[in-house]
């Protein structure tokens, strides 16, 4: 199996089980929850080591990961819904696909609010006013709500690289230093 199929795969699995939750918790209205809780799951993970070892490692087992995604899931207050998939996702060894499952449910939650998500790396963090001016101004490119999910890189020397969709401008200092060295190794 190639890298390609295997990642392909586990956006599958965790596609069936994003959808399924989806469709579940909109039936109820619980979409603003939802969200929530995506965004809640998705700050664990990017917190703690022994949060992605779990789910990555074969190591425990499966009375082990349902047990400690059930005490994650109580104290995180998440969603009946949420946290028997996370369960079911134990049970079946699938807890290594909670990351891809988290980018779905936030897509997915997305489109039925009309938003779209625009990754932001900054080499410097942006001020609530750099955001503002950068969301709408992305909206009004866009024609949709913009959401924005914002890290920084120091590497990027200056400047910002902004990922909308399919689409991506990249104004960092490092990419135009890159671009002015190739630029010279030409005329030389």
């Amino acid at each position: 199996m190639t890298v390609a199929n295997s990642v392909s795969m586990s956006q599958s699995i965790a596609g069936r089980y994003a959808q399924a939750v989806f469709d579940i918790i909109k039936e109820e209205g619980g979409l603003d929850d939802l969200a929530r809780q995506t965004d809640d799951l998705q700050n664990a993970l990017d917190e703690s080591s022994e949060f992605r070892d779990l789910i990555a490692s074969p190591l425990y087992s499966r009375a082990q990961q349902g047990g400690v995604i059930s005490e994650i899931a109580g104290k995180m207050g998440l969603s009946v819904t949420l946290t028997n998939t996370l369960k079911l996702m134990s049970q079946n060894r699938r807890l290594f696909v909670l990351p891809q499952l988290i980018g779905r449910l936030r897509d997915l939650i997305a489109d039925a609010r009309g938003e779209v998500t625009a990754d932001v790396t900054s080499a410097v963090a942006l001020t609530d006013e750099q955001q503002k001016r950068l969301t709408q101004t992305l909206a009004e490119k866009s024609g949709k709500k913009v959401k924005l999910n914002t890290r920084v890189d120091e590497g990027l020397i200056g400047g910002m690289i902004v990922k909308l969709g399919s689409q991506m401008i990249d104004s960092s200092v490092r990419s135009k230093l890159a671009s002015l060295q190739n630029a010279m190794k030409e005329v030389g």
